[in-house]
């Protein structure tokens, strides 16, 4: 965790004004919206089915959604480190000043040099401000891209076996959700993490003792993966720079731990066994017409 000088708590969001979570329907803006009502708090989604609607890529659509809220998640999509990401959270966040709320907590990955720049545009808005830098979510496996190569018995990942402190959505959304409702969370940025490192094939290997299959993974080439996720329908204006996140990402870099959890929750991060026990038990990974706990032992 790092703190950086900021405009103090004291400037932060009204209480009687909604959170604004953006991303709401998505898979930590789901979380962080229900924690936030858990907490009596009032919540405003922020999506393109929303109403009214709001969608990163059409700034017509940011006033209403700004109106009257008295803080914000900013989960941006697709993702805090995309080209171009950087600009467009800027001027949300600008325009979130000028709306006067009150709090931005934003969402980006860690040691990602797009996000940094996320991270710097928003801070330049002068509005108090979290930043959560999460490691890679243990729920891609199961509510995501990777969920159906997992039923099917291979992932592959542009990238090699290195490991990762796979951190559960949840975790990250109680710590974004303490940061827009308590004091004392300005300017400081939240290494959100696991409790352990573990590769893919380690954590597909847990995957694998709650279904009782086996589930083996593939590195593959960069341009490989772009190639696959082109062939499976996905534009490769998406592919090439995801792909280019994940291949950032998953070099090493972040083959270490954060305290972020600790730090703004007070407990220790849920483990990615935890996690892949949940999962399994809810059917993430059952085949059609199979009961959610079958192979579990």
């Amino acid at each position: 965790m790092t703190t950086t000088s900021t405009p103090s708590d004291t400037a932060g969001p009204a209480p009687d004004r909604p959170v604004l979570v953006l991303g709401g329907t998505g898979k930590t803006g789901r979380r962080v919206a229900a924690a936030l009502r858990a907490a009596g708090a009032a919540v405003a989604i922020g999506s393109r089915s929303g109403t009214p609607p709001f969608d990163w890529t059409d700034e017509s659509t940011w006033p209403a959604v700004l109106a009257g809220a008295g803080s914000a998640y900013v989960a941006y999509s697709p993702d805090a480190g995309f080209p171009g990401a950087a600009e467009v959270i800027g001027r949300f966040a600008h325009r979130a000043a000028d709306s006067g709320v009150g709090r931005l907590v934003l969402l980006a990955g860690r040691n990602e040099e797009g996000a940094l720049r996320s991270e710097e545009a928003m801070r330049a808005a002068g509005v108090p401000w979290t930043v959560v830098r999460a490691a890679f979510f243990a729920q891609n496996f199961s509510e995501d891209f990777m969920v159906e190569q997992v039923r099917a018995g291979e992932l592959a990942m542009p990238a090699a076996d290195v490991p990762e402190p796979f951190v559960d959505a949840q975790d990250v959304a109680d710590v974004a959700a303490a940061a827009l409702l308590e004091e004392g969370h300005t300017g400081r940025v939240y290494e959100v993490t696991g409790p352990r490192l573990l590769t893919f094939t380690q954590a597909l290997a847990e995957i694998s003792a709650v279904t009782g299959r086996p589930v083996a993974y593939r590195a593959l080439d960069p341009q490989e993966y772009v190639a696959a996720m082109v062939a499976g329908g996905a534009p490769e204006e998406l592919a090439r720079p995801l792909t280019g996140v994940f291949t950032e990402i998953l070099d090493g870099r972040n083959a270490h731990l954060g305290g972020g959890v600790r730090e703004a929750l007070g407990r220790e991060p849920r483990d990615f066994a935890d996690y892949a026990a949940r999962a399994a038990a809810a059917g993430a990974w059952a085949s059609a017409g199979e009961p959610a706990e079958a192979g579990r032992g």
